[in-house]
């Protein structure tokens, strides 16, 4: 074991960890007041059920030895396997390392139903989704032959598609899945006629921030050791999410007339997104084309949707959907095995097609998988136990309906003393 190389993962692990309370904080801020909580309460349980999944099977069907390519085994069912170390790192630090991608991916989805889902149906969809959906995925792309187990999945062995940090199972997974939510749930009563502004800007920027934060964790953690490699991912995440920053204000200057905060927050979003999967195969030069790209086209592809006519409430689907796919496009031109020489290069450096082939393979497997599964688990919940609120708890306010609570307080603080009543407002 290799102990310096464990607590980088360990302390990666951790950061990401972070991604799922700072998502809460992003998503709380965009809604309305009155579902505030119910949109960060689906972030929370997430990281409860799908913990859960996790540590009971989810580990061992993504990791375990591949059934054909498709589904891993139960060999690590319950995560008891304390003596098995890979790559110097012990199997249970790698594992919950695992579980937070798992964890920020499942919530992610909840931006796409924001102001119109009940709780508990959410909860049985997301342990549900992260079964059917997430873990053949994350096998398919993230299971090295000989690492964890002898035997992995059929994208990452047999296509040979380079994903380092989860632009399929992650970002293309979770933007698919929010269209089928959204469509199977509908727009939400009002849209797009009605405003329906975010009620809190500071709360976006702080979850801005912290999911930045924490993706360094997200990105140079998947290097599994406290190298070059990782310290390449860290460079590459830190300019791609500048240069769409930049990018995206730029644009939206130019087309509204004005740089606005949440277009802020959701370009450092989008840069990040588009790096993900390329950050451990492409240099400077790689990672600032990303940038710009998803800066620009992850702006488009929002302003796209009031034409289409779907109803994605916080725009996960062009954000986290189109920007994974501007990243896993991109690597196949950008990727140079000067970074990494597990990587391979991509059209610009010679490369030739091959690599790029295997990226638009790998997009429409993921997302094509994503969508059917999620569709047909929304429809088979909606259609047994709800799982839109009803039309009184919409306008009048979920949080109160689902949790019994609200945000903020608005009645007067009463003292008592020994002087007349003071009411304070």
């Amino acid at each position: 074991m290799d102990t310096g190389n464990t607590a980088y993962v360990l302390g990666c692990a951790a950061l990401v960890m972070l991604m799922t309370p700072g998502l809460a904080f992003f998503y709380g801020g965009m809604v309305r007041a009155s579902s505030v909580l119910n949109m960060m309460m689906m972030s929370l349980v997430s990281l409860g059920v799908i913990g859960l999944v996790w540590v009971l099977v989810g580990f061992s069907l993504v990791f375990g030895d591949s059934h054909a390519g498709l589904v891993g085994g139960f060999e690590f069912a319950g995560l008891r396997e304390v003596d098995l170390v890979v790559d110097g790192v012990p199997v249970q630090a790698f594992a919950m390392f695992q579980l937070m991608f798992a964890v920020i991916t499942g919530a992610l989805l909840s931006g796409a139903i924001a102001d119109r889902a009940r709780f508990w149906p959410w909860t049985l969809f997301v342990a549900g989704w992260t079964l059917v959906v997430y873990v053949p995925l994350a096998h398919w792309i993230f299971a090295f032959d000989g690492a964890v187990s002898e035997k992995g999945g059929w994208l990452a062995n047999t296509l040979h598609a380079l994903d380092f940090a989860g632009g399929t199972a992650v970002e293309i997974d979770s933007g698919a899945s929010a269209l089928a939510l959204a469509l199977v749930l509908g727009k939400r009563r009002g849209w797009p006629h009605e405003p329906m502004r975010p009620h809190n800007l500071p709360f976006v920027l702080l979850g801005a921030g912290l999911l930045w934060f924490g993706w360094f964790g997200f990105n140079a953690g998947s290097a599994l050791a406290a190298g070059a490699v990782a310290s390449n991912a860290s460079v590459t995440t830190m300019t791609s999410a500048a240069a769409a920053v930049v990018a995206w204000l730029a644009l939206e200057h130019r087309l509204d007339g004005r740089p606005t905060s949440l277009g802020g927050a959701s370009a450092a979003v989008a840069g990040l997104v588009g790096i993900t999967p390329a950050c451990g195969y492409v240099d400077t030069f790689g990672a600032l084309l990303i940038g710009v790209a998803a800066g620009v086209v992850c702006q488009l592809a929002i302003r796209l949707k009031y034409r289409l006519g779907y109803d994605d409430s916080l725009d996960v689907v062009a954000i986290h959907g189109v920007g994974g796919m501007v990243g896993l496009l991109l690597t196949g031109f950008v990727a140079t095995d000067a970074v990494n020489p597990a990587g391979r290069d991509g059209l610009l450096y010679g490369g030739g097609f091959g690599l790029l082939g295997a990226q638009v393979v790998a997009i429409l497997v993921a997302a094509g998988w994503a969508f059917a599964g999620s569709a047909g688990l929304a429809w088979l919940v909606r259609r047994t136990i709800g799982f839109r609120v009803p039309e009184h708890v919409e306008t009048g306010g979920i949080d109160e309906a689902e949790h019994a609570e609200s945000a903020y307080e608005y009645s007067p603080l009463r003292t008592r003393g020994s002087g007349p009543e003071r009411n304070w407002t």
